[in-house]
């Protein structure tokens, strides 16, 4: 039964031959966690029939023990594999393998495989002991032997799969010739995907995809630099690489963006999700062993970048702070501004508005740079009357008023990239996209439910609703004590960005007019618009809601520049007092949107009115008996 697995595979595997891809079997396969209990492993015990020793699969290959398919008894054949150390125990690392037959009786008799390497013989230099040597020396070759025909044969093998050949080479003569020297061989190319922290040598060929600026910092350990760069390869793993002070000196002005490179040596640690978005558990940080050479060749093999896009709609339920892939025809472009931070320190704005074939659009904000190098472009072009396709790699979604989308010091912009989603979306903006109407996804919307959420005042604080990352929507009935008069409606801008009213509040010029900073326009007539802070009360308690545009009206009956007018033009607080009395102590329906926001250091829960609507006593009593029959 030996034959049918590659002989003396143990023994050759851990001697570093890692080219042989041999058939061998799994004797038993245990579940472990590394690094804190935050990564899975799996560790398979593997046998050629005559010894066996421990290997750990590699992250990507962990489904294939969690669904059953790698079982005790089946036969691999592993196809890419190293063998590596860690704290003096030697395993091997499976990167790539194939199930040859899921579940076969266990073959031969193994013994777990003997490995002296602290041995000052040659044989436990290699990690074969001189036993080992003679039980390989006993095994017949099969190059010269019938058994050669049952393993190529598809049909003599009952746990191999059909047209499948391992490799097979006759084991090494195995001498004691005094002490071996270190090898010094460059390490193989193995791909990003299979790069882990188990690995002692190993080599990557990548392209530089993204290039950080040297950021400083200042901790417990004292001032320091940082530096990172993204990669990307052939079979499209992407890992990030980080250099700290000296090595930033090194690397920094040697990686450029698009180049293609050769790295080697350095720590592979697990990725900083709060700094690293890329798909991947691992990062590269490079140390003083590293090594990064420029590849003279560009390899077309490995793409310039690899997108992973989301169509717009989806953008709609994804949480803020997230990174997102996103590709659309920009169909409006605002002015450049200059926005003060809350540091004091000032910067660039410039918002423009990208629409897809999803029937959403979102608003793209561009910060700092990209606002006078790419937004003057795409300036240009849509001034000139073009629509181009922007391509945005890694950008932040943002959830106040809607969801938007930002950028980050990660973030690329490529506008008309020659990408297949590119010229999909200019033949679908031309066919129908230009004149076809779309939903903007950077406002407020509440969601349609097939049966409202009916909660009452005091429900709010007791469940602790909008506290949990997303807001809640619900509706309470109840009435209105109390409106804030002094500040009810806010100067807004009334010019066009894009498909809707920009509305960003403005300020009264020297001349008499207004201007909008986000515009960068002056006029002589504003817009006056709702912005209602009042108390609401019912049977249970109070709470502050707010008011915006509509809902302000359908609570007062009128627009908010009717109500300023009579309040500041024509002085008429008898008609002024009026309509905000009418208003208070009647009952309404309210559609709430409930969020915890941030006020300068404090969290605060704040209610904003979706929608109002005075209550309907007969369709309030239809529901009140519906409630009934149901908890009958």
């Amino acid at each position: 039964m030996a034959e049918r697995l590659t002989p003396n595979a143990i023994g050759a595997v851990m001697a570093g031959d890692v080219d042989l891809k041999p058939l061998v079997q799994a004797l038993d396969i245990v579940r472990m966690m590394a690094f804190g209990g935050n990564q899975e492993r799996y560790r398979v015990t593997i046998s050629d029939g005559v010894r066996s020793h421990h290997a750990v699969l590699a992250s990507q290959l962990n489904d294939l023990a969690k669904g059953g398919h790698l079982r005790r008894g089946s036969v691999l054949q592993l196809i890419d594999y190293t063998c590596s150390s860690v704290q003096g125990r030697r395993f091997i690392m499976v990167l790539n393998m194939e199930i040859i037959s899921v579940s076969c009786e266990v073959i031969g008799h193994p013994k777990p495989f003997a490995d002296s390497k602290a041995s000052t013989s040659a044989e436990a230099g290699t990690g074969i002991n001189n036993k080992q040597t003679s039980d390989v020396a006993c095994m017949p070759s099969l190059e010269n032997s019938a058994d050669a025909v049952k393993l190529k044969s598809p049909t003599s093998n009952l746990c191999s799969k059909p047209g499948v050949q391992p490799s097979y080479r006759p084991p090494p003569a195995y001498t004691n010739r005094g002490p071996i020297m270190k090898n010094e061989a460059p390490a193989r190319i193995i791909p990003v995907a299979a790069l882990n922290p188990y690995q002692g040598r190993w080599a990557i060929k990548a392209r530089v995809t993204a290039k950080g600026d040297i950021r400083r910092y200042n901790n417990a350990r004292g001032d320091g630099k940082v530096f990172s760069f993204d990669l990307l390869d052939a079979d499209g793993g992407e890992i990030r690489a980080t250099c700290f002070n000296s090595i930033v000196d090194r690397f920094y002005e040697l990686i450029e963006v698009g180049r293609v490179y050769a790295l080697s040596k350095g720590s592979i640690k697990p990725a900083q999700r709060n700094f690293n978005h890329l798909n991947n558990d691992w990062e590269i940080f490079l140390d003083s062993t590293s090594k990064v050479d420029r590849c003279p060749d560009e390899d077309v093999s490995i793409p310039q970048q690899n997108f992973s896009f989301r169509p717009i709609n989806e953008i709609e339920n994804m949480e803020n702070a997230s990174v997102v892939d996103v590709i659309g025809v920009l169909v409006s472009v605002g002015q450049c501004v200059t926005i003060l931070r809350k540091n004091g320190m000032e910067t660039l704005r410039r918002i423009l508005t990208l629409k897809d074939m999803s029937g959403r659009s979102v608003e793209l904000t561009l910060w700092g740079n990209f606002c006078n190098k790419e937004g003057r472009e795409m300036q240009d072009l849509y001034d000139s009357g073009l629509h181009p396709v922007l391509a945005v790699k890694a950008g932040r979604v943002n959830d106040f008023s809607g969801k938007t989308i930002g950028t980050i010091s990660t973030t690329q912009l490529f506008i008309d990239p020659d990408i297949p989603e590119s010229q999909k979306l200019k033949d679908w903006f031309e066919r129908e996209g230009k004149n076809g109407a779309s939903q903007s996804i950077s406002r407020d919307v509440m969601p349609l439910y097939q049966n409202e959420i009916r909660k009452n005042v005091s429900q709010i604080k007791d469940e602790g609703l909008g506290r949990m990352g997303k807001p809640d929507w619900v509706t309470i009935k109840a009435a209105l004590s109390y409106i804030k008069v002094d500040t009810f409606c806010y100067t807004a801008c009334p010019l066009m960005a894009g498909d809707r009213q920009c509305n960003r509040k403005v300020t009264k010029t020297t001349v008499g007019g207004w201007h909008c900073e986000r515009c960068n326009q002056d006029f002589l007539e504003c817009d006056y618009r709702y912005i209602l802070q009042a108390q609401v009360q019912d049977h249970t308690g109070v709470t502050w809601v707010t008011a915006f545009q509509e809902s302000g009206e359908q609570i007062l009956g009128c627009s908010a520049k009717e109500l300023y007018l009579l309040k500041y033009e024509k002085e008429d607080d008898t008609r002024f007092g009026e309509i905000i009395k009418n208003a208070l102590f009647r009952q309404y329906l309210f559609k709430l949107k409930i969020k915890e926001e941030i006020y300068g250091d404090e969290q605060q829960t704040k209610a904003t009115v979706v929608k109002s609507e005075k209550l309907n006593f007969s369709a309030e009593t239809k529901h009140l008996l519906s409630l009934l029959q149901k908890n009958e």
